[in-house]
């Protein structure tokens, strides 16, 4: 059983396996905000659209569908587990919600849709429970039977509501202060997992898995149960993305947001969660994703080459998981 210490939450265990506890607010957890910081003056001082009202919004417009995945995926890599279906669960579950949108309208859809993303990823969770393969193969492995199921049941066609058009295009209005309805849907999921993360048992439990899964299990954690649940989350997530996806085109289609997954892993690493699970915070993987939004946003406003983007963008990434590494092995030296 979990006992509260000075220092943090405990768990007993034996002698020579002992979790680490939720990692304490340390100022130089911080540090991710003077990249993004840094980024945000220099195209203040470059350019004069970059601060304006509208550009702002576009900018958190744009983040949204990275935004709601990369949430999702945080809970994963913190656990200790990759979910490469998440792009896959997103667009068969936007094609299911369009489909449930011509029977129960707009809010049954989005529903429906929700309900479905929650069960194809428990269903890749269990999957990967069940046979043990590491998680980055068998998620990847499941996306293409995700992929392949959306073609089947769409016939490779874009599939759109028959009715309640105006209705399905909520996701994409704006609401307030010009910011759309799915913008203020990420804030509230973000709000929402960085609570249940940071401040919950079942959060400290994600930790714990992420940071030592033999010495969680020897607590009596039901680890398999844990993963599962991160997948469901996942998927959920990637469903209101769908969504949101769909209501701004006005259909679905199977091939709808390919490679969304890996950007929101990108997104995550680079705000500072580590690759090898037990570190990181939802608050880290929002920042992570304004970050690369307003890469690609100053790209379009200097009329840069956005060939180049992705070179800045691997960059990024390869410096933010070399950095993990590193502190990873001052870490095990101490």
């Amino acid at each position: 059983m979990p006992k509260s210490t000075s220092s943090g939450t405990e768990y007993n265990l034996p002698k020579k396996s002992r979790i680490i506890k939720q990692p304490r607010v340390d100022m130089k957890d911080f540090g991710i905000l003077g990249g993004l910081l840094a980024i945000v003056l220099y195209l203040s001082l470059s350019t004069t659209t970059f601060l304006t009202g509208q550009n702002i919004v576009n900018v958190l417009d744009q983040a949204v569908m990275v935004g709601l995945v990369g949430a999702g995926a945080t809970l994963c890599i913190v656990s200790g587990v990759f979910d490469l279906s998440a792009g896959a669960t997103l667009a068969l579950s936007a094609i299911s919600g369009v489909y449930l949108t011509n029977i129960f309208g707009v809010v049954g859809g989005f529903v429906g849709a929700l309900i479905v993303g929650g069960f194809l990823g428990s269903l890749t969770g269990f999957l990967i429970v069940a046979t043990r393969v590491n998680a980055f193969i068998g998620s990847l492995a499941i996306s293409i039977i995700y992929r392949g199921a959306a073609v089947v049941l769409t016939g490779g066609m874009i599939v759109s509501p028959g009715h309640d058009k105006e209705q399905f295009h909520v996701w994409a209005q704006p609401v307030l202060f010009g910011l759309t309805a799915g913008t203020l849907l990420m804030f509230a999921v973000f709000i929402l997992l960085g609570i249940m993360l940071w401040g919950t048992t079942y959060g400290r439990r994600i930790y714990a898995v992420g940071g030592n899964i033999e010495a969680a299990r020897l607590s009596g954690i039901r680890t398999p149960l844990i993963h599962i649940s991160v997948f469901a989350v996942s998927g959920m997530c990637a469903a209101a993305a769908g969504m949101v996806l769909a209501s701004r085109a006005g259909s679905a289609q199977p091939a709808m947001a390919t490679g969304v997954e890996l950007t929101a892993i990108a997104a995550v690493v680079i705000g500072g969660t580590s690759i090898l699970g037990g570190v990181g915070a939802v608050w880290r993987t929002l920042v992570g994703v304004t970050i690369l939004t307003v890469i690609g946003n100053g790209f379009n406003l200097l009329r840069w080459d956005t060939t180049y983007q992705q070179v800045v963008t691997g960059t990024l990434i390869l410096l933010a998981v070399a950095a993990d590494g590193w502190v990873s092995r001052q870490l095990r030296r101490r």
